[in-house]
């Protein structure tokens, strides 16, 4: 990460229909969405200049303000348009995106149905969430003291603010103690994901993933799990107890910011990123890849 404190970079964020310089994109302290956590966001990767599956993320942004009730004002290609035009503003080919829409500061209180919808999308440089180094070796994961909630307690499948609030505490705890990030539970005591990624399993040539029906079902999980099957590999999408994970050989985490990471410690099992992690991280990778690029490394 930069030393740069987020609010004092330089550049452009697109800030309700229009540019303003990156220190001056402000909202009041008694915005709703600071404290009621009335907000969804999308976090995308641009390579070579073209945003991958810009149009999945902005897709979901919508369903996410859905599902919490608001409706962003404007259209899907507005969003999509607007999310290109940032990463050029900034003068970007590769980066980091984040839309995000959050109810504003006309009322404060619970109910805040006149409230105006701001959006805003910034675009910086942001490397591989974990270092090159830990990637290589695969990174080490401790569990979480708090679960994913019960879809019927929270809106577990909007990728909604409110909800990153126990990913922030277990992975600052996880980190305290020497940890890359934290394995999340479900509610009832299954394997979920990790703090802002998705998890894998390999066993006698067979991936296994957590059914992703009470959390965050991940656009790069998706992607992933179309190469694979492209590869021939079967995948098998279903619910994963934490007394299994002696099974596994191989294990690794994939999101937009992860991309694909081996793992090779869940605190007391041991995985060894193999051939099948191997693959799909150079699949994903040669994935992501404008198409031109794509034709001028065969050339």
């Amino acid at each position: 990460m930069s030393a740069v404190a987020f609010d004092q970079k330089d550049g452009w964020i697109w800030f309700n229909g229009s540019f303003v310089p990156w220190k001056d994109a402000k909202v009041h302290v008694l915005t709703h969405g600071l404290h009621y956590g009335s907000g969804v966001f999308e976090g995308e990767r641009a390579y070579g200049g073209k945003i991958f599956k810009l149009r999945e993320h902005t897709e979901r942004l919508f369903k996410s303000a859905e599902i919490l009730d608001f409706q962003i004002p404007y259209t899907l290609q507005e969003i999509d348009d607007a999310c290109q035009a940032t990463l050029a503003k900034n003068g970007l080919v590769d980066g980091y995106l984040r839309p995000i829409a959050w109810r504003g500061s006309e009322m404060m209180g619970v109910s805040a149905q006149k409230n105006r919808i701001n959006v805003a999308i910034a675009a910086w440089e942001w490397p591989s969430y974990f270092s090159p180094a830990e990637r290589l070796k695969g990174i080490r994961l401790t569990f979480a003291k708090y679960r994913r909630p019960d879809p019927q307690t929270a809106p577990s499948l909007a990728k909604a603010s409110g909800l990153y609030m126990i990913c922030t505490i277990s992975k600052h705890e996880a980190e305290r103690r020497g940890y890359a990030d934290a394995l999340m539970l479900d509610w009832e005591g299954n394997v979920a994901e990790a703090t802002g990624a998705n998890i894998f399993f390999v066993k006698d040539g067979v991936i296994h993933t957590p059914l992703a029906d009470r959390f965050l079902n991940g656009i790069t999980r998706q992607t992933v799990i179309d190469l694979a099957k492209a590869r021939g590999y079967e995948v098998v999408e279903r619910r994963i107890s934490p007394d299994e994970l002696p099974t596994f050989s191989e294990c690794w985490l994939c999101g937009t910011a992860a991309e694909v990471t081996p793992v090779s410690e869940i605190d007391e099992f041991r995985f060894t990123p193999g051939k099948i992690t191997e693959t799909l991280m150079n699949d994903y990778t040669a994935a992501v890849q404008p198409a031109e690029q794509k034709i001028a490394a065969n050339a």
